[in-house]
């Protein structure tokens, strides 16, 4: 897959370095897949939800991280939307969906 807004992790990892492990095996593990739809996905990250709108939720991190990602899975592209802690997701994800 294609991560088009890896900006994004860098960001995350500046504001908040204890997430950096994480993000960086996030970002190789999905950089290496092949998914063609969420049956797939669900394969290499089973706690990946759905939410809509072609937006998928990755806990990281022993759930302490969110990753909001919306996947186009025809042409391979993986847009990252939000980078957060748990508490910062529940704040936001109403304008996220």
């Amino acid at each position: 897959m294609r991560i088009v807004t890896f900006k994004k992790i860098n960001d995350s990892i500046k504001n908040d370095s204890n997430a950096s492990i994480a993000l960086y095996e996030w970002y190789h593990n999905v950089s290496r897949a092949n998914w063609n739809n969420l049956l797939e996905l669900k394969n290499d990250y089973n706690n990946v939800d759905y939410v809509g709108n072609e937006r998928y939720v990755f806990n990281i991190n022993g759930n302490h991280y969110r990753i909001v990602c919306i996947i186009i899975f025809a042409s391979k592209k993986v847009y990252i939307r939000f980078i957060g802690t748990h508490a910062e997701y529940d704040k936001i994800i109403a304008k996220l969906i």
